[in-house]
């Protein structure tokens, strides 16, 4: 919990860190580190290919800024080439996906409101692949309103 008058800060390499197989995700503020778990900030690097399943959250808008590589954003109907700079903001209720270039990335997600990072820390107990496994993810879904669609 942040407290008044106190900043939250996290050091290079450090912060809660998880391990999902194609990606790993270092927690830089959690939600309930957040006042009234307003939002979650987190670094996501990996190798390229599909970082998840598509899918769509129905009371959660998350954004991504691309810090390192090519990322390929496909958000409803629409194909997004996004590159180191690049930010997309993905509207609740939203079918979307993000798949890395050839070289990998790394980008920052903000996640509002926050609490979606437990969902992953879940995701990593199960096993390297389970962040785009869809049956894993639909068992686990309805706890952290992200449904694979």
């Amino acid at each position: 919990m942040l407290l008044p008058g106190r900043a939250h800060t996290v050091a290079p390499g450090e912060g809660r860190i998880v391990n999902l197989g194609v990606t790993r995700m270092r927690v830089l503020a959690a939600g309930d580190e957040t006042t009234g778990r307003a939002f979650t900030l987190a670094e996501f690097a990996g190798e390229h290919g599909p970082w998840t399943v598509p899918h769509l959250h129905r009371g959660m808008e998350e954004s991504f800024f691309v810090l390192d590589g090519d990322f390929t954003f496909t958000v409803g109907e629409e194909e997004i080439p996004a590159g180191p700079g690049s930010y997309v903001l993905v509207p609740r209720g939203t079918r979307h996906l993000l798949a890395a270039g050839v070289a990998g990335g790394r980008c920052l997600v903000l996640m509002v409101p926050g609490g979606q990072e437990d969902m992953f820390f879940e995701l990593g107990e199960l096993g390297s692949d389970s962040l785009r496994d869809p049956r894993v993810r639909a068992a686990i879904a309805a706890k952290y309103d992200s449904i694979p669609v």
